[in-house]
């Protein structure tokens, strides 16, 4: 690869978010690649919209599935990874003919982002480099208007995909916390929460910075949850 791949970050939703440095690059950029889910158009490239030069070239990569499977399922990591390698393959392609290439990414690329799986195929073949943006987490604690943490409190990030027990034991060892990947785990962080003593602390925030963002009590959030969406739980339970 003789192109550099920028890996840019586009934040938590709002377009304003976006940094200036991700909305130079983005203007500058003759090709641009973003992952979609099957049917959408894909968030990230919705955040583009006005940032794009006239003509360029965009390469779709839509997911050949996100919540159709369970990721215990033993097709899970290997179908994935053989749609990464073909994602990372037409980047390639792109970039050896010379001409940079900017990859979306929702939040920050390093942070649960898809966009990662591409840097661990592509740094090893030429200049890549990674623009951060604002990590969707950050957009909903500042959006539900809670502090997350202060002094010396411990967040943790906590992916909803553990077991219920799991889930309680990890929520009752911090002071804060962020549970991600939430979907069709609601009723189980809901319940775990619940074990841990901290049901009444917890917000549940869907499409944190969006237009149609919402935010509630997690006790009162009864409807299948969106990809778009976390429960946070405040610490600052200690005087400063």
């Amino acid at each position: 690869m003789t192109g550099t791949l920028h890996i840019i970050g586009m934040g938590p939703g709002d377009p304003e978010l976006l940094t200036l440095k991700a909305a130079r690059l983005l203007r500058a950029a003759p090709v641009v690649a973003y992952f979609a889910k099957r049917g959408q158009r894909g968030h990230a490239r919705r955040i583009a919209d006005g940032h794009l030069a006239a003509g360029v070239e965009e390469l779709r990569f839509e997911y050949p599935y996100t919540i159709e499977i369970a990721a215990e399922d033993p097709r899970y990591i290997a179908e994935l990874a053989a749609f990464y390698d073909l994602c990372a393959a037409a980047l390639a392609a792109r970039l050896a003919a010379g001409p940079d290439a900017a990859l979306l990414c929702e939040g920050d690329p390093f942070f649960y982002g898809s966009a990662m799986y591409l840097f661990d195929r592509l740094a090893p073949l030429g200049p890549v480099a990674v623009v951060p943006g604002v990590p969707g987490m950050a957009g909903c604690w500042t959006q539900a208007g809670r502090p997350i943490a202060h002094g010396d409190d411990v967040l943790s990030v906590i992916p909803g995909t553990l077991e219920e027990a799991a889930l309680a034991e990890r929520l009752g060892a911090c002071d804060a916390a962020v549970i991600m990947k939430v979907g069709r785990n609601l009723p189980k962080i809901q319940a775990a929460m619940r074990r841990a003593g901290l049901a009444g602390r917890a917000l549940y925030v869907e499409r944190g910075t969006m237009t149609d963002e919402r935010v509630i009590p997690l006790e009162q959030a009864t409807q299948a949850a969106p990809y778009f969406s976390m429960v946070l739980v405040p610490g600052r339970q200690r005087p400063r």
